[in-house]
């Protein structure tokens, strides 16, 4: 019997006759390497890398600011799809560069690693450290150009994916300074091109929350909108901003800066009586998503100072409660923003600060204006503490509660829930869970799926809104626990991303209200309670059928209105029955299977999260307690509801 080695010595060698010497050795010339491989640049060439070539420009005029020097910067995005920043910063040096023999402007613009951030001459701090973004910009764009005031001269220079068209030239006089960048993204780069306003405002809304006194701008030629972010509280805002849709323990946000060794700290935090955390770091104005020794040090403060006060004021005696860092996450919202000079970063994602010697600045910082605060303002401190006290003691509760929602082992199948119809195969890497509407969906749903790969849990009527509960209570209702239990992953404390049971977990509901309602529901357990299967990937939304349109023998399935009415004018006028499908219990195994469940044919929704403070804020609009924000929601984005189901 041949092995498989013996199988691949058989096959025919594809490189055999091609020569390996110095001559195949390829080098790529200027920005040429961007464009064989945009995604190593800006991520990917889809919607967020297209999103992450506004914020490269917008994030050198930021730069600007940061380094005292640009007081507002505008985003134009141009009836022709192009995008247009304007800031009224230095401008970017145009002489002729000493090494280069060119203007530094074109050096800039042309060349990967060229800046003034690689020394602290220019910039102190920068978001920028790497010196590609605004030349990755340009290799990107089918063409480019930017204006330059500077020294009362006006200069510019056009750019054609990435290659300067001319020499620089002077075209006129102007005493403001300043830089305009403008380009259109290379269609042959991007798969779609097309800037979504909201998704800019996200960024510039956190920028100005970043940057207090910096105005940053955002137009929309193409619908002529337009909105100013800037905020005199800083942070402070951008705390106001998280609870809104909250009620406040306190009413002002504690708020304080602190310099140390050169390391700039600038925290907010207040709490709300809400029952998760909503914590932001950022480290010159990156978000790191995965936190760092800043957030570390902070944590680390925030329970001692609390601790320490209660402890001196003997505020926490019954039961003998005693005040632990997990109590001091329930109802915080808080931002922890820190300018670094050569920050390092690691992690996943590259955005975690490793810097250690920031933990011991950001801790002692906290140290000395938290406990200052808590002792001049008494009345703040005795609410404080009371919070963290509920906490605590529901703690305790969810800890006993949390002993049913153990698996014993990976592979031990009594321990799971007896609704899930768990599949053959354990490799979580080829494993589904599909998240069910009802038991007759999930009856056709067993019936439907591939039992090799393919879980079903059936999940009766709508979980409990976790926005409005405490861990001990989410962790008593019997659908949540059954999720819970079926991941594998835990929960809290116990919640190791790593150990989820399955890389594919799929909400399928029906295409009604109750299905919308039942579907935030579970996405905001996922966002406040095991978020990291979010930023993993883990989570995704399945898209049923809205209509089977028939003629005869042969059916189609739409997914939206005009699918159908696209489908329909392709079939003879007459005989056609048109189905429209309100829940999936309506459909046999076959049609689910078929439209919803085959990887050949169905179609996923990856859940991705962009912006995780205005996601943050969403959920609080809609599944918090306060009535008249989420109001204003539906007033402000009933007009671009499609199918309503009343």
């Amino acid at each position: 019997m041949a092995t498989d080695v013996d199988k691949l010595k058989k096959q025919k060698d594809p490189i055999v006759g091609h020569k390996y010497d110095a001559t195949t050795i390829k080098v790529l010339q200027g920005l040429e390497a961007v464009r064989r491989r945009p995604a190593m640049y800006i991520g990917d060439t889809g919607q967020r890398g297209l999103h992450h070539m506004v914020y490269e420009v917008v994030d050198n005029s930021v730069d600007e600011a940061m380094a005292g020097f640009c007081t507002q910067v505008v985003v134009e995005i141009g009836k022709d799809g192009s995008i247009t920043v304007t800031d009224n910063g230095r401008g970017i040096p145009v002489e002729l560069h000493p090494e280069q023999k060119r203007s530094a402007l074109e050096v800039v613009m042309t060349t990967l690693h060229a800046g003034g951030k690689f020394d602290h001459e220019s910039y102190k701090v920068s978001g920028g450290l790497h010196g590609v973004g605004v030349s990755v910009v340009n290799a990107l764009s089918e063409w480019c150009w930017v204006e330059v005031c500077r020294d009362g001269e006006v200069y510019r220079q056009e750019y054609v994916k990435g290659t300067a068209k001319q020499k620089v030239k002077k075209i006129g006089k102007r005493k403001k300074s300043g830089t305009k960048t403008c380009f259109f993204p290379d269609a042959d780069i991007f798969s779609k091109i097309e800037f979504k306003f909201d998704i800019i405002a996200s960024r510039l809304r956190e920028l100005a929350f970043l940057n207090q006194g910096l105005a940053l701008v955002l137009k929309d030629h193409r619908s002529d909108k337009e909105v100013t972010f800037a905020y005199k509280g800083g942070l402070s805002s951008f705390i106001d901003y998280i609870n809104e849709n909250k009620t406040a323990v306190f009413r002002k946000p504690i708020h304080f800066k602190g310099t140390k060794d050169g390391v700039e700290v600038e925290i907010a935090l207040q709490y709300n009586d809400g029952y998760s955390e909503s914590v932001y770091s950022y480290v010159n104005n990156i978000n790191t998503i995965e936190g760092g020794t800043h957030l570390t040090g902070f944590r680390t403060a925030l329970t001692r100072s609390i601790n320490n006060y209660s402890s001196k004021y003997n505020l926490v005696k019954k039961n003998g409660i005693s005040l632990v860092g997990d109590d001091s996450k329930e109802g915080l919202a808080a931002v922890v923003s820190v300018r670094v000079r050569d920050p390092q970063f690691e992690g996943q994602t590259k955005t975690k600060l490793g810097n250690s010697e920031v933990r011991g600045i950001v801790e002692a910082i906290t140290n000395d204006h938290l406990g200052s605060f808590l002792e001049e303002n008494p009345s703040v401190g005795k609410k404080i503490v009371e919070k963290l006290v509920q906490a605590a003691t529901a703690r305790e509760a969810a800890r006993k509660a949390k002993e049913l929602t153990r698996r014993k082992t990976a592979l031990d199948s009594a321990a799971l829930p007896g609704k899930l119809a768990d599949c053959s195969l354990t490799d979580p890497e080829e494993c589904e869970l599909y998240i069910v509407e009802g038991d007759s969906a999930g009856g056709s749903a067993k019936q439907g799926r591939d039992r090799r790969y393919q879980a079903i849990l059936p999940l009766r009527g709508k979980i409990l809104n976790v926005e409005k509960a405490r861990i001990d209570k989410i962790l008593s209702n019997n659908e949540v626990r059954a999720l819970i239990t079926a991941l594998g992953c835990g929960v809290g404390n116990d919640f190791e991303a790593a150990k989820v049971r399955y890389h594919k977990i799929i909400i399928m509901t029906d295409a009604d209200i109750d299905g919308a309602h039942i579907r935030t529901l579970i996405l905001t357990f996922f966002f406040r309670y095991m978020r990291d299967l979010i930023d993993m990937g883990h989570i995704y939304i399945a898209q049923p059928p809205l209509f089977r349109v028939k003629h005869g023998k042969t059916e189609q399935y739409a997914y939206s209105d005009e699918e159908k009415d696209r489908i329909v004018k392709t079939m003879p006028s007459t005989g056609v029955s048109i189905q429209r499908y309100k829940g999936l219990g309506e459909m046999n195994p076959e049609q689910l299977w078929k439209t919803t469940m085959d990887p050949e044919t169905r179609t996923l929704l990856k859940i991705t999260l962009d912006d995780a403070a205005e996601a943050d804020h969403l959920f609080s609009v809609l599944m918090g307690s306060e009535i008249e924000p989420r109001s204003r929601f539906i007033q402000e984005n009933a007009q671009y509801v499609r199918n309503l189901d009343i």
